[in-house]
């Protein structure tokens, strides 16, 4: 027999009362008192394993419970830890200087928008950061924009599509790597399947570019920002196309098939031997920069702020993320908080339609509501990913629901933390530039069509099914 049919579990009343004070400290912490996401969640965890405790549940099951949680999130943590090495030996490397040198020179005025779009694209799917493309080359494609004479607002849609696709896409991006973990989907496969709905977006959206930025065609490209940018990364780097080779690298072994952290570790090897060989960089120095990032003095405080990023250390802060939401979350499940919800949305959705349908409007809502998909992703992902495999359906449907509604969504949200920082750092109002950004709610809606109709849902194998059982 199951042993896990005989555990103690709380009153339905009690599991109830404990997901409201588990919502109302996540609302309280983050929207009202702005307090760190950690902080909030982990003193959360603490209140719930405290009430989970005076409902009769040992202390010994909850902590089993966390330390299951965490020991499932491990190779989430190691794809973390290799992504921030990555990205920092690939900006010593020359790897990303030498795409955006590139990407800079092919902008023409008649194409600004469509080119600035697949910069933005290539800067966030090869380095896995949206805020740093936002804050780079988003920043410095702003004020090219300013100089053709192109309206802000499309420039910033521009930039942003190009920024949240990798954000959503990229094996080296932090939402990719939670989500698949958190939802027990192998990433590559959730990252193939999240397409169906972010790659038509994305190409309408460049469709929509092509169009509108023809009427432009007359302007003339530079400005402050442009030549500053290109002169301080040809004269700090040696420039060549054979500095894409770690991208080619990793690309290749992401077709073949081959494991994410092996994947990784080839192209930080390759990235190292292009640092020293061709940067001239000394392997001692090599070596800090893995574990504390690239830090280069380039002499313009634009491309330091571009390059400057990545390392071991870099990821410490999503880590500790994870354990956050894991203390959070863990109180629930040994509680019996989960099991009960789900008992409920059982009773409501009736098929595999409505169950989709149903848990992503509830990530939806959630998300709303606390503005931080780092919170809803383990949270929500954790509650709902066992009824995906009930209702015949494979968990990467999640995956997929959760990205397009979790980090598609965070830049339209004004009060959350990504909608506020795109905001700031772009200059213009999350509603200014929403009507020129469609893959961001395009995707959304592809999403729930699919829950609707059924069509694109991708069904379980049995062995998933026995599995979950």
């Amino acid at each position: 027999m199951n042993p896990e049919i005989q555990k103690k579990i709380v009153k339905p009343w009690q599991a109830l009362l404990m997901l409201a004070v588990g919502i109302a400290v996540i609302i309280v912490g983050l929207l009202v008192l702005k307090v760190n996401n950690r902080i909030v969640l982990a003193g959360g965890g603490v209140i719930l394993a405290a009430m989970a405790w005076a409902f009769g549940i040992g202390y010994d099951e909850i902590q089993k419970s966390i330390k299951e949680t965490i020991a499932s999130m491990i190779v989430a943590m190691l794809i973390l830890l290799a992504v921030g090495t990555l990205v920092s030996t690939w900006m010593a490397a020359g790897t990303v200087p030498v795409m955006i040198y590139y990407g800079m020179k092919i902008i023409t005025p008649g194409l600004f928008l469509p080119i600035v779009c697949l910069l933005c694209t290539f800067m966030s799917v090869c380095a896995g950061t949206s805020w740093g493309t936002l804050a780079t080359v988003g920043v410095a494609c702003m004020g090219v924009a300013q100089g053709l004479g192109i309206p802000e607002a499309a420039a910033a849609g521009a930039i942003v599509v190009g920024a949240f696709f990798g954000d959503k896409i990229s094996p080296l991006s932090d939402s990719p790597v939670i989500t698949s973990s958190v939802t027990d989907t192998d990433m590559m496969t959730g990252i193939k399947h999240a397409l169906i709905t972010t790659g038509p977006a994305y190409v309408i959206s460049l469709v929509f570019f092509v169009i509108y930025g023809l009427r432009y065609g007359d302007g003339t490209v530079g400005g402050e920002v442009y030549e500053d940018i290109i002169q301080t990364v040809s004269s700090n780097f040696h420039l060549s196309p054979i500095l894409l080779i770690p991208v080619l690298v990793v690309i290749v072994l992401i077709v073949l098939k081959k494991p994410t952290i092996p994947t990784f570790v080839a192209g930080i090897v390759v990235g190292g031997i292009f640092a020293m060989a061709v940067q001239g960089m000394d392997f001692a120095t090599l070596l800090s920069t893995m574990y504390s990032g690239y830090a280069g003095e380039s002499g313009s405080a634009t491309v330091d702020a571009m390059l400057n990023r990545g390392g071991l250390t870099s990821m410490q802060g999503t880590i500790t993320l994870l354990m956050a939401a894991a203390i959070f979350g863990s109180p629930l499940k040994a509680a019996g908080v989960l099991d009960i919800l789900l008992g409920y949305m059982e009773k409501v959705a009736k098929n595999a339609k409505s169950m989709s349908l149903g848990c992503t409007l509830i990530h939806t809502l959630f998300f709303f509501i606390t503005g931080a998909y780092y919170v809803t992703y383990p949270v929500i992902g954790g509650m709902v990913k066992d009824m995906y495999p009930k209702y015949g359906l494979d968990k990467k449907n999640l995956m997929r629901s959760m990205l397009d509604t979790g980090t598609g969504l965070a830049p339209m949200v004004p009060w959350s933390t990504t909608g506020s920082y795109t905001a700031a750092t772009l200059g213009v109002a999350n509603m200014a530039f929403l009507p020129f950004a469609p893959m961001l709610w395009l995707s959304i809606l592809f999403t729930l069509l699919i829950s609707i109709t059924g069509i694109g849902l991708a069904k379980t194998t049995e062995e998933n099914v026995e599995k979950a059982a």
